[in-house]
């Protein structure tokens, strides 16, 4: 990370999650409801577990913002985690005489016994507890500010699901995506056909003991050219995006445009054609650029750089580690071959997934700007960012 960066702390069951947000220029208009917001749709979706009938999100800002503008220092953030209060025994940060049973039995596919092994622990609670994806409320927290601070330069992030299980939804490069459908969508599918087969996938597997994953993909509009740089390897913005994506709970994959299917292609197939464009189009584009790409199988992104199209990710996430059908492990204790633990768990992440992935690509959009625009205050970067148009136009 660069100029906009954070941490997160906190555990699934413990308290609460905090966020420590730093580089967020002062001046800009920022309520808790903005977040919220964010939080609100990161605990829908279908398939979700009942640990989403237990919480309902809602961040406190304890720091950084001043009668609703951030103030230039470092923002703090915390969300509180209401099953806390029947975990108190179990995840207690003061020292204990209650005796509490270790979890001793690792889930294949999960951080548990790598985990254990590395902080040589004998107990996997202090593992699955951090690895869980429960800390991703606080990095859709920290995405929401970063969201804020886009949409004053007009960009808008957006996301959908592409496949869960077998059922994939495939769209042509001159088709688009209906956002009010998906947002109104139990798993975030504009097509109504596939959402239900989608629905129908995940009860089947709710019914057998079992889980599953997905693709989603996230669509930034709205981006300037020239974000990230092609001169040093960590200045590429999509190796930024790739990390940021990869990060997340349960992600396997991750492809910028067209990704892996351009590597069974030409590259005149494959490489988006540059075309003049009228005057009367320039003008009215945000950029007056005298020309335009005929497709976007970049992704938006060439030679670590924002090309001015929209940048287009998506991801693969496998089905979640923790079974109701519990798949076999080793106790750690007695070397003998037992059952995984399990733990109250969803069945479907992707289309919450989908959500904290426009998060991160908020996270990483909101840093490039910030190092290509600079500023300590709102009205200063917006300036630099409408000179640098007119520069370029």
């Amino acid at each position: 990370m660069g100029q906009f960066r954070f941490l997160t702390g906190g555990e699934s069951h413990g308290q609460g999650l905090a966020a420590i947000v730093e580089g967020m220029v002062a001046d800009l208009p920022l309520e808790e409801r903005h977040i919220n917001k964010e939080l609100r749709r990161r605990q829908q979706g279908y398939g979700r577990g009942p640990r989403m009938k237990i919480e309902d999100d809602r961040v406190e800002i304890i720091g950084g913002v001043r009668y609703g503008l951030t103030i230039g220092s470092p923002i703090a953030l915390f969300i509180t985690n209401r099953d806390w209060q029947n975990w108190q025994d179990v995840m207690n940060v003061s020292p204990t005489e209650k005796e509490v049973e270790p979890v001793t039995c690792p889930r294949p596919g999960h951080a548990d016994l790598a985990g254990v092994t590395k902080y040589g622990l004998k107990d996997i609670r202090p593992i699955m507890e951090r690895a869980s994806a429960r800390e991703t409320a606080a990095r859709v927290a920290v995405g929401a500010i970063a969201r804020r601070f886009l949409e004053e330069l007009g960009i808008a992030i957006h996301s959908h699901t592409v496949a869960i299980g077998p059922h994939r939804w495939e769209r042509s490069e001159a088709s688009s995506v209906d956002w009010r459908k998906v947002e109104a969508s139990p798993v975030r599918c504009a097509n109504g056909k596939l959402e239900k087969a989608m629905m129908a996938a995940i009860d089947e597997a709710k019914a057998d003991g079992d889980t599953l994953g997905g693709i989603f993909e996230v669509v930034a509009t709205g981006i300037v050219i020239g974000l990230g740089s092609h001169v040093s390897w960590d200045r590429r913005l999509d190796g930024g995006i790739a990390e940021a994506i990869m990060s997340i709970n349960a992600v396997k994959g991750v492809e910028i445009g067209a990704g892996f299917a351009l590597a069974e292609l030409k590259g005149s197939q494959v490489h988006d054609i540059i075309e003049p464009v009228s005057s009367v189009i320039a003008s009215e584009a945000k950029q007056s650029l005298p020309w335009r790409r005929a497709a976007n199988r970049a992704g938006g992104i060439e030679g670590g750089m924002s090309n001015g199209e929209d940048i287009i990710v998506r991801a693969a996430v496998k089905p979640i580690a923790t079974l109701v059908n519990p798949l076999s492990s080793v106790d750690l204790l007695s070397g003998k071959v037992a059952k995984a633990h399990y733990e109250r768990s969803d069945v479907c992440v992707v289309p919450a997934a989908g959500v904290i992935g426009e998060s991160m690509l908020a996270i990483v959009l909101a840093d490039a700007c910030l190092e290509k625009f600079g500023g300590d205050n709102l009205k200063e970067t917006l300036a630099n960012y409408h000179n640098y148009l007119r520069n370029i136009s």
